[in-house]
């Protein structure tokens, strides 16, 4: 497996990428967890949403950044992170990884290589986050892995 940073011509890649792999999350368990009215409130335009998204992440002058695995020359997955320099921390923004690569330890690798490009910018914290559905559990457990905290956190949502 190759890490290399992101370039141009990865964009739309990563969108469809980025589509693909949070699907699942948001029309078969968001929306039906909070129903039409909530889903369509806060994520109707969830994949316009990734779209805009995914272009914005990469801008070092802003401190974010992006690299891409690959496997066999294929995109098998990404992450995207920001380092605060003033607070020293880091945050990783997303990180998605294609089906076929999964438990292949891509989503472990990328998230050392963040972490490595963190402490070299000086961050001396991350901050990770995911959801607490069924959808995200592989990702609390990559972060648990990977030596993460879980802080304990509520998010309501209720129609007007």
């Amino acid at each position: 497996m190759l890490i290399r940073a992101f370039g141009r011509h990865d964009r739309e890649r990563l969108v469809e990428l980025t589509i693909d792999t949070f699907r699942p999350f948001y029309e078969d368990s968001f929306r039906p967890l909070v129903g039409e009215a909530v889903f369509a409130n806060q994520h109707g335009d969830w994949r316009e949403d990734y779209r805009r998204q995914v272009s914005a992440l990469h801008d070092p002058g802003r401190h974010k950044y992006v690299a891409v695995a690959e496997t066999d020359g294929a995109v098998a997955g990404y992450v995207a992170w920001n380092v605060d320099p003033v607070r020293r921390d880091g945050r990783i923004e997303i990180l998605a990884v294609a089906p076929e690569h999964r438990r292949d330890h891509v989503g472990t690798r990328l998230c050392e290589h963040a972490f490595d490009e963190m402490r070299r910018l000086g961050a001396r914290v991350v901050e990770i986050g995911t959801g607490g559905d069924p959808f995200h559990a592989p990702a609390r457990a990559l972060y648990e892995s990977l030596g993460c905290v879980r802080l304990p956190l509520a998010v309501y949502y209720r129609r007007l």
